[in-house]
């Protein structure tokens, strides 16, 4: 969704299975904040990514979650599903939060590093989007 103009981000406690493209992961790691530095920007991002085909959607997030941060160990809960709505369309995705209690080193993969944050940055890749995902997180007290 680069480049499009987003109108809004919605919150849903139920959406379709089929539906999901994406995964995102909230993450905290003893009381901070987790968050992702790919290696072509500057900005910081929750861990997640896009659905592979044929895979479960916890899956995505699962290996998203190994892939950005090298979590090990972890308690990974639903949150719940969310939607991104512009003039291109409407593309869901599910909201994870996680508890990470392990790591591993990094996977050579597309992220430089990961931080840890006593509170939130704000030099966010999705400023429009992943605020708000946290935001919902918080909200629901499972932080």
């Amino acid at each position: 969704m680069k480049g499009a103009c987003i109108l809004k981000v919605n919150f849903y406690e139920f959406a379709h299975d089929e539906l999901f493209k994406f995964a995102v992961i909230v993450a905290v790691h003893n009381g901070k904040w987790v968050f992702c530095k790919h290696r072509n920007r500057s900005t910081y991002e929750c861990p997640g990514g896009h659905r592979e085909p044929g895979e479960a959607i916890l899956e995505t997030a699962k290996r998203e979650l190994w892939e950005e941060t090298g979590a090990k160990k972890y308690r990974l809960e639903p949150v719940c599903a969310y939607s991104v709505k512009n003039e291109m369309g409407e593309t869901y995705g599910m909201l994870y939060f996680a508890d990470i209690l392990e790591f591993e080193k990094l996977p050579p993969h597309e992220i430089e590093k990961i931080e840890f944050f006593d509170q939130l940055p704000t030099d966010w890749t999705y400023p429009l989007i992943q605020p708000l995902l946290v935001e919902q997180v918080v909200k629901l007290h499972l932080i």
